[in-house]
């Protein structure tokens, strides 16, 4: 059941993460289909997020152990996003942590100041954004992109940053590894980008990858790639995976837990499975229902609303 309670000032009646491992949150996670008495990597515990006076997260609770993927989904202004922009301390624009911890290995992320934020993005954090090819510099080859980002964060060569990536693109089924490295952003197609974006990330190796509605902007045969990219490098790594989207079968494809948000809150979260087939809340219920189910019917297809 979801937690009632008024916003904590920021710092206030805070309990460190270490108190917060002690207390249960939610439902037990379900790891590949089996329950994992594991510890977290990532927790949030009644997280509120607040730009100036407006609540735009409310209590927000889940947790992500290795390996696992957590979907969370929503409509659009619900705060998927200002989940993930939390934890990276990339709110913006006067947005705080108002309340609660968000933790990381027991690192309570939410009262590191710039400077040690910056160690962990990248290194522990990995990021995916709705558009790589836009969040990347468009008149600096990949090769070079790549060989900053993990440059930041390790003392290692040029070319053993390159052998990495182009073992990595192989890994993945990347063909024509060494051209890619050579291309500009513009030069490859919006699925190949987001499949780079997913290996640049995934060179430091990151305990847990955030992914902002990384597969929106592509077409059907893109999703698919990106998605089995996605469960191939946690089944390499067991990499925790937080996935925010509005396609409700991406999340069926990929999501070991669920958490759907309304209006900044939590409203239900469980197995996939659970709350896929079994929701509780009435709010998941019309989600589910307004998702297009395409049927045959005396040979023509029609849009069926209905869930299944």
């Amino acid at each position: 059941m979801i937690k009632k309670k008024l916003i904590k000032m920021f710092h206030k009646g805070r309990k460190s993460c270490a108190e917060k491992k002690t207390e249960h949150i939610g439902s037990s996670s379900c790891l590949y289909g089996k329950e994992s008495d594991e510890a977290p990597v990532l927790s949030y515990n009644d997280v509120s997020v607040c730009y100036g006076e407006k609540t735009v997260l409310s209590d927000v609770s889940f947790l992500v152990k290795p390996g696992e993927i957590l979907g969370i989904v929503g409509e659009s202004g619900s705060g998927k996003s200002t989940i993930i922009r939390a934890a990276l301390g990339i709110l913006g624009n006067g947005g705080t942590v108002a309340g609660g911890t968000i933790c990381l290995h027991g690192q309570d992320l939410s009262l590191l100041k710039e400077k040690e934020m910056r160690k962990f993005r990248g290194s522990e954090i990995g990021m995916i954004f709705q558009d790589t090819r836009a969040a990347l510099c468009p008149i600096r080859t990949i090769e070079d992109q790549i060989v900053e980002s993990v440059a930041a964060h390790k003392k290692i060569s040029r070319e053993k940053i390159k052998a990495q990536a182009l073992d990595l693109f192989d890994k993945f089924g990347l063909k024509r590894g060494k051209e890619i490295l050579s291309s500009y952003p513009f030069e490859l197609s919006g699925g190949m980008n987001q499949r780079v974006g997913i290996a640049m990330a995934m060179l430091l190796q990151p305990s847990v990858l955030m992914a902002d509605e990384p597969t929106s902007a592509l077409d059907v045969i893109a999703q698919k790639k990106v998605v089995e990219e996605f469960l191939q490098l946690r089944n390499m790594y067991r990499t925790a995976i937080v996935l925010v989207t509005h396609n409700i079968g991406i999340v069926s494809a990929m999501a070991d837990t669920i958490l759907v948000l309304h209006e900044g809150k939590a409203v239900e979260y469980g197995s996939a499975d659970q709350v896929l087939r079994s929701p509780e809340n009435a709010y998941t219920k019309e989600l589910l229902a307004a998702v297009p189910r395409i049927r045959k019917n005396s040979g023509t297809e029609k849009w069926n609303r209905t869930a299944k």
